[in-house]
């Protein structure tokens, strides 16, 4: 069986069980997404923070009155931390360096695609970097961290030949079909989180985020391309998240009340197309079962943990127009 979570949410994402089976700080929280984490963090470091969502984070930071450290492979001269390290996420003098006074990671630094380098350098320069954050704030004795993992760990946006999912809505429980170095490394980043949360007694969120993008950046424009032709996002289930939002979960993710490792998804809870997500399912995943009802354009992956365990609904939402 493959890795999914550990800690109290485990039973709660595997069994479908809702909020009844949460803590009541998590209840609490999901009342209110933007009261921010439980845990007071006084410094926070940033990996790959010169990044769209990192940069998101920096602004959430600010905002909280939390002290931020960016890592980063080239000082951009804007950003918005106290602190700049300038270095390499896969080398541990570097990173040693950069946790100084850190109680808390946001770890984002990554190659992002598979698609402009070559496979060992995506899949190498991911899972070193992921192991070697993890394991220098475990050694600082940082407590709370969160990963970027992505929806391409399941193996099917990168994939040579068209994969479907296993079934729908895409969960916990839904089987990872990866074959490409991308979505190779984002399970091993997982494996690794939960590794780490076992050797250090960290708590570890492993966000899988889907496609990213600023409103006004790259976001209406893909929307568009999409709802012209759906066979464009049929590989990511139609799925988005605004900057802002993919920030705030990164936010609330540090705070959660959290022991150990979990993955979890995080989206806009409607697809991209103006057209229902049945319909969607229908044309380009016609072998995918439905395992639970999907309503109108709702996207087809369950978010009852980033709305349970996180706090999470995302706030930024967009229609492409066909």
């Amino acid at each position: 069986m493959s890795f999914r979570s550990s800690g109290w949410w485990a039973d709660i994402l595997r069994s479908g069980r809702r909020s009844p089976a949460a803590p009541r700080s998590a209840r609490r929280r999901a009342a209110d997404p933007r009261r921010g984490p439980i845990a007071r963090h006084q410094r926070v470091l940033v990996t790959g923070a010169a990044g769209r969502i990192g940069r998101g984070v920096l602004d959430v930071l600010a905002r909280e009155s939390v002290a931020a450290t960016a890592l980063v492979l080239e000082d951009p001269g804007d950003l918005r931390a106290d602190r700049v390290v300038v270095g390499d996420a896969r080398s541990p003098d570097v990173v040693a360096h950069a946790m100084d006074g850190a109680d808390g990671v946001i770890h984002l630094a990554a190659i992002p695609t598979p698609i402009d380098d070559p496979p060992e350098v995506v899949f190498g320069t991911n899972t070193l970097s992921t192991f070697t954050v993890l394991d220098a704030a475990g050694r600082a004795g940082v407590r709370r961290a969160v990963i970027a993992s992505s929806q391409a760990a399941s193996g099917i946006p990168f994939a040579a030949h068209a994969q479907h999912p296993v079934h729908v809505p895409v969960d916990n429980d839904t089987p990872d079909q990866a074959a490409d170095p991308y979505a190779l490394s984002k399970r091993v980043d997982e494996l690794t989180a939960d590794a780490m949360a076992r050797r250090y007694g960290m708590a570890v969120v492993a966000l899988r985020f889907p496609f990213v993008g600023g409103m006004d950046e790259r976001l209406r424009d893909h929307a568009d391309d999409v709802a012209r032709d759906p066979a464009l996002g049929a590989r990511s289930l139609w799925a988005y998240l605004e900057t802002r939002d993919a920030a705030e979960a990164a936010w609330l993710a540090l705070g959660c009340p959290a022991h150990g490792a979990v993955v979890i998804h995080v989206a806009a809870p409607e697809t991209l197309v103006p057209v229902p997500t049945l319909d969607l399912l229908r044309r380009y995943h016609p072998s995918t079962p439905v395992r639970r009802p999907i309503e109108g354009r709702a996207v087809p992956y369950d978010l009852t943990a980033a709305e349970q365990v996180l706090g999470f609904r995302a706030r930024h939402h967009v229609v492409g127009t066909p």
